[in-house]
């Protein structure tokens, strides 16, 4: 009998590549069942060392509306929005996920890449006013189309995908327990990203596993 790391057959995740026109995207819902993704949304809360990061917007510094951890090899130092982060060790959990992700990266439309991540950003969107501006996950250390897996446990909430040039948008549903891969030129095309709610909603924890490269001097 071949090993999975998945506890959810091959032949029962659904999965869908989303119609973006020059985006590479694939929606896995159920990659991980219920009673695992509960396990890991309650093991990440309490074990990750969770802070709330500050940036500069137009020169004055504002605090970044959700908490966030960072984590990978220790030569996995990132920088974004004008923000370094060094990177905190491996947890356990954290490093089951990463391995879940790279088989599912290996089984689906982007395995042509054979992606080994060295890295993740997790973060914890505590309620509907913690959110995620549009962005495109394009730094140099990502190098040229980056392969990103997005984990997402606890509370469902819409990822919006802008293209850069024709405007056009498209929303997924992120449900508990689901991976979303992106992949090829997606990054070059798209920003994406998370908006506020005024709906009473519970919190989601979202990890966003990559590979950094030594940016180039």
């Amino acid at each position: 009998m071949q090993f999975s790391l998945f506890d959810t057959a091959e032949d029962k995740r659904t999965s869908y590549k989303l119609p973006l026109v020059e985006g590479d995207v694939t929606y896995f819902s159920n990659a991980l069942s219920q009673a695992t993704a509960d396990t890991f949304f309650a093991k990440l809360q309490a074990e990750l060392p969770w802070r709330q990061d500050t940036i500069r917007l137009f020169g004055k510094p504002v605090k970044i509306p959700r908490l966030q951890s960072w984590h990978g090899d220790p030569e996995c130092t990132y920088t974004y929005s004008n923000l370094t982060m060094s990177p905190n060790p491996w947890t356990e959990s954290l490093a089951d996920i990463k391995a879940r992700c790279e088989q599912l990266c290996e089984k689906s439309c982007a395995s042509q890449y054979k992606v080994r991540f060295n890295s993740v950003l997790a973060n914890w969107y505590r309620d509907g006013q913690d959110s995620m501006s549009f962005h495109s996950d394009d730094e140099p250390e990502l190098g040229i189309n980056p392969v990103i897996a997005s984990v997402t446990l606890g509370e469902a909430r819409p990822f919006v995908f802008k293209h850069k040039e024709t405007k056009e948008k498209h929303t997924q549903l992120l449900e508990h327990g689901s991976v979303l891969i992106m992949a090829g030129a997606t990054q070059t095309h798209y920003v994406h990203g998370i908006a506020k709610t005024a709906k009473p909603i519970g919190g989601r924890i979202n990890l966003t596993f990559r590979h950094l490269i030594q940016r180039a001097r």
